[in-house]
């Protein structure tokens, strides 16, 4: 056999092993940037910034002479936008950042919510908004639908907001008003307490809800 050929035959055997050497790693980067894909894609996850991301609440009597109002932070979430466009995205609140309208986190007020009567935060510390659509009604006014989870229990609400999408900022700012009843925060309800006149308290609780979130 000469020595050309000898040679190409060489290659011939050599070629497969090499090239088959090589596939794997060829399938792993393959497999890579399926991963990212499915993170990145044309969806943006957006993390919450929870320095500037707050949520007021408000509740009052029956007869609206006695309101009390407040804040609870948001411990963490996220938002997803595809094209420009809020797609969904889930929000945590941390009950046991309950205050009340000077920022007073321990008084009687504030001590009185985190108990049974109201949301009973050392067994249910969390409360989530998940956000399943949001239908546009004009420019950067939406009607968000989603899942409001309290006190362990989940029920769907929707609520007007206006998200605004600036460069690699997000915007968003909602009011949701909520039967507190539907989540077992009975506390001097007219709906299971028979005469408090005076003392019922609006089964209405409305919850102000601003984020503001980056890429």
């Amino acid at each position: 056999m000469s020595n050309k050929l000898s040679v190409t035959y060489l290659i011939l055997i050599i070629a497969p092993l090499v090239f088959g050497c090589r596939e794997p790693i060829k399938n792993k980067n393959n497999a890579s940037a399926s991963s990212l894909s499915l993170h990145v894609g044309n969806e943006k996850y957006i993390i919450v910034d929870t320095k500037e991301s707050v949520v007021t609440w408000k509740g009052s009597s029956l007869n609206g002479l006695n309101t009390q109002t407040g804040y609870v932070n948001i411990s963490k979430g996220e938002l997803m936008l595809e094209n420009g466009q809020l797609t969904g995205g889930t929000v945590e609140i941390d009950m046991n950042t309950i205050e009340d309208k000077n920022h007073e986190s321990d008084n009687k007020l504030v001590n009185h919510l985190k108990d049974a009567d109201f949301f009973e935060v050392e067994k249910f510390p969390f409360s989530t908004i998940v956000i399943t659509r949001a239908a546009s009604i004009s420019g950067e006014n939406k009607k968000v639908t989603g899942n409001l989870t309290i006190k362990g229990i989940t029920h769907p609400v929707t609520f007007p907001a206006k998200i605004e999408v600036k460069g690699e900022i997000v915007k968003a700012n909602g009011k949701m008003v909520i039967d507190r009843t539907k989540w077992d925060v009975r506390y001097k309800s007219a709906k299971f307490y028979d005469n408090l006149a005076n003392q019922t308290m609006s089964d209405s609780v409305e919850f102000d809800i601003k984020i503001v979130a980056n890429k």
